[in-house]
């Protein structure tokens, strides 16, 4: 039995965002009889007024106004990471249920707060992670068996973008902490590994304005006074010792001085290793090797949307709890403290 019987049907949504995730929840909303999106606030009303005709809603000036909305019954939150606890907070605390894409807050200190007014509301607190239920997660999972116990892995995603974007991913005060703002690359690991002891973190990001001023001339550099807080690129890797003895590596780059894409996962075990790169997947056991068959990396939006209502409808479980989500923001915190100080932090 649902534990939110009280719910009206089609589920009444407010949308905060108008980007690319905000566009998939809204495709996904389409097509569910289940939910209907009534209310859509985002960055300018101008892109708010286009997005919101696009999808048939109203345009809401300001997300503030958005979440006190009566009829409104779920809030989804796909926005600028550096917004989203604000806005987690403001929507429970009117009595919506939420759902945010990762990270729930860039403060961790303000997480746990977040999980328990959702607590003491009875409302759902859901924290996007469609890395697990992705095909190459899953057909890891499944394969794990068969390399017997892990030993050491290693998680590269690397992006080129030539110029750099001059959007909220490269400015750090709304992303975040590389791999904060980038949470998924720590939570697959701690979903098939567990938990963590100790973190080493090193992260670079690249100076925007002193390149800029190396490409101006004199005269130029004069009239330009203006700091630009965006990167044009970021390298950050890190170290993980996991209590169950695995050893792992991430690498997570993207920007100007990144010259080849790579999307690879590797996990090496006593009896072999798996070797996921890109959208194929090998098997590497001694004298031989087989190909791991990946399903589709297309509709996770939609499907975890699709659970969303299941849970709150019919009560069904959800594949994500915000503790686990948290728990990986506190392993990304203490990296970003080992960048700080260039020393190893240990996680009790």
């Amino acid at each position: 039995m649902t534990r939110f019987a009280s719910l009206s049907r089609p589920l009444q949504v407010g949308l905060v965002g108008t980007g690319y995730a905000a566009k998939l929840r809204a495709q996904a909303l389409q097509a569910e009889p289940r939910a209907t999106l009534v209310a859509v606030a985002g960055h300018t009303i101008e892109t708010t007024q286009a997005f919101s005709q696009a999808f048939e809603a109203e345009a809401i000036a300001a997300w503030m106004e958005l979440v006190q909305r009566p009829a409104l019954d779920l809030i989804i939150i796909a926005t600028v990471n550096r917004d989203h606890g604000a806005i987690v907070r403001a929507a429970l605390a009117a009595g919506k249920h939420v759902v945010v894409e990762y990270p729930l807050t860039l403060d961790v200190s303000e997480a746990a707060d977040l999980i328990a007014l959702a607590n003491k509301q009875h409302l759902l607190l859901h924290v996007e992670h469609i890395e697990l239920l992705g095909n190459m997660h899953q057909a890891l999972k499944t394969a794990l068996p068969a390399i017997s116990s892990p030993r050491y892995a290693r998680y590269a995603t690397l992006k080129p973008e030539r110029p750099a974007p001059q959007r909220w991913t490269y400015h750090p005060d709304l992303f975040g902490f590389p791999l904060i703002g980038a949470l998924s690359r720590l939570h697959r690991l701690i979903d098939l590994f567990g938990a963590v002891t100790t973190v080493n973190c090193q992260t670079q990001l690249s100076d925007r304005n002193q390149r800029d001023r190396n490409q101006r001339d004199q005269s130029q550099r004069d009239q330009s006074n203006a700091a630009d807080p965006h990167y044009t690129t970021c390298y950050c890797t890190a170290q993980l010792q996991f209590q169950s003895g695995v050893l792992a590596e991430v690498i997570y780059a993207k920007g100007e001085a990144v010259w080849q894409p790579e999307r690879k996962m590797a996990v090496h075990g006593e009896t072999g290793a798996l070797i996921f790169d890109g959208d194929q997947g090998l098997l590497v056991q001694p004298q031989t090797s087989q190909p791991i068959a990946l399903g589709s990396r297309h509709g996770l939006f939609a499907k975890d949307t699709a659970l969303v209502l299941d849970h709150l409808l019919d009560g069904t479980p959800l594949y994500v709890t915000p503790a686990a989500s948290v728990y990986t923001l506190t392993v990304a915190d203490a990296a970003r403290r080992s960048a700080a100080t260039g020393q190893t932090v240990v996680l009790n």
